[in-house]
């Protein structure tokens, strides 16, 4: 298991589907597995007063996503996993299946190496772990282009932006243990 860490913006998601198909190509069995689909629901972060830090350590299922992990681990035959749909703005429960023929799995989400409880608990968990260091600057000309991409007009996307990616940034780069590569 890979750990495939690093901010929002810094390209995690294009890195693991890049390197899952350069593996597939090779004849290696690979699956890519987002944190991204642990997100609570808007309704959850609402109720809890957190929908203005969505993605934010705190906004995420973790002990489902320690047992996900847990379980790939362990190799059980077949485990389903959730994946977050950006489009929608919610997980979709049971959208993959991993089964146990997979030889690598590629785990990816910004707070993979958090050193912060609970998530310092998941180290245990991966056999190698690849950082993204992405300078902030370009990390906000990323993260405006995505929510623009979604439909956030200017004004929107550079506060939320400002007040919420950044700070989940600035956390993740600040607070991370060490990776054995960092790209």
């Amino acid at each position: 298991m890979v750990a495939i860490a690093g901010p929002p913006g810094s390209g995690k998601s294009t890195l693991v589907q890049r390197l899952a198909q350069a593996l597939k190509e090779r004849g290696e069995k690979a699956a890519v597995v987002p944190m991204d689909g642990f997100h609570y629901d808007d309704v959850v972060l609402r109720e809890r007063g957190l929908s203005d830090r969505k993605g934010a350590p705190e906004t995420f299922d973790f002990p489902g996503f320690k047992n996900l992990l847990q379980r790939l681990r362990a190799c059980e035959p077949e485990v389903a996993i959730p994946l977050f749909d950006r489009s929608m703005e919610l997980s979709r429960a049971a959208a993959a299946v991993v089964g146990s023929d997979v030889r690598l799995v590629l785990v990816e989400g910004n707070y993979l190496l958090l050193d912060e409880p609970p998530w310092s608990g998941l180290e245990e968990l991966f056999d190698y772990s690849i950082y993204l260091d992405v300078p902030r600057a370009e990390l906000q000309r990323r993260l405006l282009e995505r929510w623009h991409h979604h439909g956030r007009d200017a004004e929107a996307a550079q506060r939320w932006v400002e007040m919420n990616d950044l700070a989940n940034a600035d956390r993740v780069a600040t607070r991370r243990r060490n990776a054995d590569m960092i790209l």
